[in-house]
């Protein structure tokens, strides 16, 4: 059996052995939509994680039987095209909850608790310059007892939960496929869940629903001491939105993990904020932390992940 990874640079320095002995595995680090036509054409199983695999590629590859995807979304496949050609289409889930998770609060504690101001008050010799044991220029809030709004709640949602109930926060979500099943919390519409959080956190999948969910009007219904992560997908909120609203003071930061394109482009609104600091010293680019769509990516994900794989290589 013929395996072929089109894009294996995406699983970083991770053994591929589980997979391996599933057949003869071919892996290419990266392919263009032109070499990936030409590298499935004796493909029984196609691996991919960003791949765009449409009716041309499924076509190149008459010996196919069966694609799996190296991630949860398979927003990249035409599914509906490969089961016409009854090809069944394998994706990876709940592979990175625990890693997912865990950046989730790495970001929410460095917002709330303004880790990189301070950091930088250290580093700078502001710290010092003030004079005094303790540099309170930039006032925290507890997570005990604050509103955690949660935009998806899947298996990742419900872990994030979880972590924030020990914080002792109290939590409700907005089921973005309106079918709010998971009743240990408060499902709230999406309006409401904005207005009343303090912390939002989306973990919801790219599709017509969530597309451009969270828009600049929608960021105005948020409290101005409130925080917005995505660690979902690029494209649920808009972009140039969030990066208005940051200037604008509409909301106190936010964090991202995802983009609309991915790797982030040089010119992004993100990216374009000034270097600037207000009358409290606090600089907009401290307002917003973002990180290279890394929260899937712990080590133990990595290799549960490629478990996950070869254990969906099976042809019936």
């Amino acid at each position: 059996m013929k395996i072929v990874f089109l894009d294996s640079d995406t699983m970083g320095d991770v053994s591929f052995a589980p997979i391996a002995e599933k057949g003869e595995l071919i892996l290419y680090p990266r392919s263009t939509p032109q070499q990936a036509i030409e590298r499935v054409k004796d493909c029984e199983v196609l691996i991919v994680n960003k791949i765009i695999v449409n009716k041309e590629l499924v076509d190149a590859a008459p010996k196919l039987r069966l694609i799996c995807e190296a991630a949860t979304g398979v927003n990249n496949i035409d599914i509906e095209y490969a089961r016409s050609k009854g090809i069944p289409v394998r994706n990876a889930a709940g592979y990175s909850t625990e890693s997912v998770a865990q950046v989730t609060f790495m970001h929410i504690l460095n917002l709330v608790g303004h880790a990189s101001y301070f950091d930088r008050r250290v580093k700078t010799g502001e710290y010092y310059e003030n004079g005094i044991f303790s540099d309170m220029s930039w006032p925290f809030f507890e997570l005990k007892g604050k509103k955690l709004g949660i935009i998806g709640m899947g298996n990742i949602g419900q872990r994030v939960a979880r972590i924030a109930v020990a914080f002792g926060m109290e939590v409700a979500y907005y089921s973005t496929s309106g079918t709010s099943h998971c009743k240990d919390y408060p499902s709230l519409p999406l309006e409401d869940l904005l207005s009343v959080s303090d912390i939002v956190t989306i973990h919801a999948p790219l599709n017509d629903a969530t597309r451009n969910l969270v828009t600049y009007d929608r960021l105005k219904l948020m409290k101005p001491s409130a925080y917005i992560l995505n660690m979902g997908r690029g494209g649920i909120i808009n972009e140039q939105d969030l990066a208005d609203a940051l200037s604008d003071n509409i909301i106190a930061g936010a964090a991202t993990d995802v983009y609309a394109r991915e790797p982030l482009e040089p010119g992004h609104p993100y990216l374009k904020f000034k270097d600037y600091t207000d009358k409290d010293g606090r600089c907009l680019k401290e307002k917003l932390l973002l990180t290279p769509h890394i929260a899937w990516t712990s080590d133990e994900a990595l290799k549960t992940l490629v478990e996950k794989i070869a254990e969906n290589i099976y042809l019936q």
